[in-house]
């Protein structure tokens, strides 16, 4: 029997850092960080070599894994009687995406990825090997960029693409996934800039047509006011030897905090009725949920379409409050 996906990718990481010195992985990882915190322009890769990508798949492939499988999760509940036949992953490197969508959905189909690292593609091939049924992946070396073609597949991926773009490449690689896909799935970095560019290719993907599945329960505009906050989530990842040594950090664990729209061409079987956007307050004898509705509240003063609301529940709400106590940030609410 083979081994969850999540832990086949944690055995073929595990080996990748033998051979290279600590110091320089430390150093490749620091140089990655500070260049995904910049503006890198599209004709210029960040992952330069085998030491660049070695040093990135180990650091955060576990991270972006985590992220995207979160946010795969929570568009599969929403589309509980749909599974993708074909797969393809703009910009996915070595990979992480792919794994994520073995965790969602197990079994075999076609994927593609499509990066213009081409280290990255032969590491992420060599990882790959290590899982049965991520053995057929095809790598492909492509632009990404206004000159993309994506073609004809079921779902899409983009993950942690858009930082590195100008503004027309997001848009024009935004326009080829609703073009080519029954369903696109784009994660950022929980960040403001990272929300602003998730909020953009959402909304670019409901002009195309496409209905939001996770994780707003609407597909109207978004209630929270530009500059004011921004929408994001967190995935729990635990830290590899190399996390320990560039962080210095002591815990077996960090949080991955990262922003995400999945859309779909046809309209969600079972979307969320309100969504958790903060981590819950649990306080004696009641739970504070900080929730994205898509009806607003009734009443003289209720707001028009989706809302912001604080919703306390109570154990006067019986089984709800038990629910509210194991509910997590990203939810929906109330459960199923």
């Amino acid at each position: 029997m083979s081994l969850p996906v999540a832990d086949a990718l944690r055995d073929s990481l595990a080996g990748l850092l033998d051979g290279l010195p600590p110091r320089q992985a430390g150093q490749a990882v620091e140089r990655l960080i500070a260049s995904y915190r910049g503006r890198t322009p599209t004709d210029a890769p960040i992952l330069r070599d085998r030491a660049d990508v070695v040093a990135y798949a180990a650091y955060r492939m576990p991270a972006t894994f985590a992220a995207v499988r979160s946010a795969l999760e929570e568009f599969a509940a929403a589309v509980p009687e749909w599974v993708p036949g074909a797969h393809v992953d703009v910009g996915g490197g070595t990979g992480a995406a792919v794994w994520a969508a073995g965790a969602v959905w197990p079994g075999t189909r076609p994927v593609t990825v499509l990066d213009w690292a081409e280290p990255a593609l032969d590491l992420g091939r060599e990882i790959a090997a290590a899982h049965p049924e991520l053995r057929d992946v095809r790598w492909q070396r492509s632009r990404i960029g206004a000159a993309l073609t994506v073609e004809s597949t079921d779902l899409v991926t983009v993950s942690y693409v858009l930082n590195e773009l100008t503004a027309p490449d997001r848009a024009a690689l935004v326009d080829a996934a609703a073009t080519a896909a029954r369903a696109v799935v784009i994660v950022e970095p929980g960040t403001p800039d990272g929300y602003t560019r998730v909020i953009e290719a959402r909304d670019r993907l409901v002009g195309a047509g496409f209905h939001i599945a996770a994780p707003c329960p609407h597909s109207a505009a978004c209630p929270i006011v530009p500059g004011t906050d921004w929408c994001h989530f967190a995935a729990r990842v635990s830290r590899s030897s190399l996390h320990r040594q560039v962080k210095g950090g002591s815990l077996a664990y960090e949080d991955e905090k990262f922003a995400y729209v999945a859309a779909t061409r046809f309209p969600p079987a079972a979307p969320a009725a309100s969504r958790v956007v903060r981590k819950p307050q649990i306080r004696k004898g009641q739970v504070l949920l900080d929730l994205c509705e898509a009806e607003p509240g009734t009443g003289p003063e209720a707001e028009t379409g989706p809302a912001l609301c604080r919703t306390t529940v109570t154990k006067r709400h019986g089984p709800l409050y038990k629910a509210a106590r194991d509910t997590d940030w990203g939810d929906a609410w109330p459960p199923a």
